[in-house]
Formats: structure tokens, C-alpha cells, sequence
């Protein structure tokens, strides 16, 4: 495959949350639009996307949509072609997009309250070239533990201690190639997450793959993730370059 040329891409983009997690934000207004900086995170979201080939953004939506759909119209100021599609229940990560009629073979799909200059185009040639269903961009992060840990054995018996280990993780990005073959396991009209799909691929031993990826990530789910967005302010201005 060519690596220099840019394929059109098509992309879902998941913004029907209620963000309770990021409250006081999130009391007037969904989680996409709350600003960081001077622009709210879906702007900053679609430059990237636009950035990498993305001309088509389907949004599905639910909480408070008139106001997603009041900021972005039909995604002609952003040079892209925006859709809707609307939620009736809250139908969690993987749910929504059975209500899409119109999706490519292969499709990105992002959570709506990410920032990451991941370049979209080389995850969704990769995903072509891996010939997965599934592929799920990964990052590394460490979480540390506050307290001493004991191992035991069946008898209660101390056999190993580590004080406050750090313990490493991989960890989905938010940000998926799906092959719409996929849609095949996700019931109709009923509440079915990102975690119910990797359970349910993983049992029928389907093709998922990771895209390991060690550049700018930041997934705003809480408060001090926010807090932390707006401290990284001049790397997220970049995405507008």
C-alpha cells in the first residue's frame, strides 16, 4: 500500500455520554463542548481528525444533542460532512452504532472527549493490512499502588511483598478501527458497551489487534484530566498547525 497516499476516511464519533465524572463542567452543558482553552474539545477533536483524511463524521448522540448539533450544523465550517444519529435510550460505546445505515466496510470510531495527534490515516492502513475486525489503538500508562502488597498462599502464609509497586498497563486509546462486519454481533436496540464486544470477540477467537501508539493522549473523563488539558494547552494548539 501506497504509505504517502491519504485515504478519505469515515469516522464515528461517540458523544452521547452525560460526563456525571466531570461535573461541575458538565452541569449545563455534554462533555464534547466543554472548552479547553478557547475551543471546546470536539473542535480540537475534528481538526485532528480532518488533519489525518477524515471527511466524513457520523455523531451519534443523546444528552443534550441540540447542543451539539446547534455548535456543529452539518460540519460545512469544519470542511467536513457531518451526520446525526440520535439515541432514544442510552444505548452505552458499541450500541449506537447499529443505528448507522450507511457505514464503509471499515470505519474509525472515537470516544467524543479525547485529545491525541495519533495520525489516523497510518492506524487505518494498518488495520488494512492486518485484516483484523478489530483493531484498538493502545497506549502504555502506570498507575501507582498506595499500599504495601502481600502474596499468599492457600494457607495464609506471606510468600512475597512489594511496597507500593507501580503497576504497567496497557490501555485503549478510545480510538478503534471497526470493520462493519463487526455490527453482525451487537444486538438491536439494546445497551451494549465497548467491553460486551472485546468479551464477545475474544470468545469467538475474531482477529483484534493493537496499535500501540507512545504520542500525545489524553482522554477527559474526570476532573483532573481536565484540569490537566488545560495545563497542556500549547501541545493541544499544535493540532490546529
Amino acid at each position: 500500500m501506497d504509505e504517502d497516499k491519504q485515504i478519505k476516511l469515515e469516522a464515528v464519533i461517540l458523544a452521547g455520554g452525560q460526563g456525571s465524572r466531570l461535573k461541575p463542567y458538565t452541569a449545563e452543558i455534554p462533555k464534547p463542548l466543554v472548552p479547553v482553552g478557547d475551543r471546546p474539545i470536539i473542535e480540537i477533536l475534528i481538526k485532528s481528525l480532518q488533519k489525518t483524511g477524515v471527511t466524513k463524521l457520523h455523531f451519534c448522540v443523546n444528552h443534550l444533542a441540540h447542543l451539539i448539533v446547534g455548535l456543529l450544523g452539518d460540519g460545512e465550517r469544519y470542511g467536513m460532512e457531518i451526520e446525526y444519529s440520535h439515541e432514544d435510550t442510552p444505548l452505552s460505546t458499541v450500541g449506537p452504532l447499529k443505528l448507522i445505515k450507511s457505514l464503509p466496510d471499515n470505519f474509525l470510531v472515537v470516544n467524543g472527549d479525547i485529545l491525541t495527534d495519533i495520525n489516523y490515516q497510518a492506524l487505518y492502513k494498518n488495520h488494512l493490512e492486518s485484516e483484523a475486525m478489530l483493531t484498538v489503538a493502545t497506549c502504555r500508562r502506570q498507575h501507582p499502588v498506595d499500599y504495601g502488597i502481600l502474596k499468599t498462599d492457600s494457607d495464609n502464609a506471606v510468600i512475597g511483598f512489594q511496597e507500593k509497586p507501580v503497576l504497567d498497563y496497557t490501555v485503549s486509546m478510545g480510538v478503534y478501527v471497526f470493520t462493519r462486519q463487526l455490527l453482525e454481533f451487537v444486538p438491536d436496540n439494546t445497551k451494549f458497551g465497548f467491553d460486551d464486544l472485546m468479551l464477545t470477540l475474544l470468545e469467538r477467537k475474531a482477529a483484534v489487534r493493537s496499535y500501540p501508539y507512545d504520542g500525545y493522549w489524553l482522554d477527559i473523563g474526570r476532573v483532573e484530566d481536565y484540569e490537566q488539558a488545560n495545563r497542556d494547552i500549547s501541545l493541544i494548539e499544535k493540532l490546529f498547525d
